[in-house]
């Protein structure tokens, strides 16, 4: 295993969830088809795939690192993102939190001052 490569959120409007997400993690899309809309998040895939009926679950959760993790569940909220867990202390300095996207899917949050990127 390689670690994380790709995070692939299903959407029923890809126009708005194009827009939503470029301004949720301050970035424009690097691949934009009708079919799949793909931002490079610091090296790591964030996909956007239309479907209108997408099956919603909470059984897969992905963490997106982020340096202050309080700016950024605000952040996520005051874009209209739906609470899913508030930012709480996993243990030492470590924070997770979460919430909804306006098509449900979950984006988790990660504060983890101690996570390096390890050579491949």
């Amino acid at each position: 295993m390689l670690g994380l490569r790709t995070t692939i959120y299903k959407v029923s409007d890809l126009e708005a969830a194009k827009l939503w997400y470029s301004k949720a993690f301050q970035t424009e899309p690097y691949f934009d088809e009708p079919f799949y809309v793909g931002f490079n998040i610091k090296g790591y895939e964030l996909g956007l795939l239309p479907e209108e009926d997408a099956e919603k679950g909470a059984s897969v959760l992905s963490y997106w690192g982020v340096d202050d993790i309080l700016k950024a569940y605000e952040h996520l909220i005051n874009l209209e993102a739906k609470p899913h867990e508030a930012p709480t202390n996993v243990g030492g300095e470590l924070m997770v939190a979460s919430v909804y996207d306006p098509w449900q899917n979950i984006i988790g949050i990660i504060f983890n001052p101690d996570f390096k990127l390890q050579n491949e």
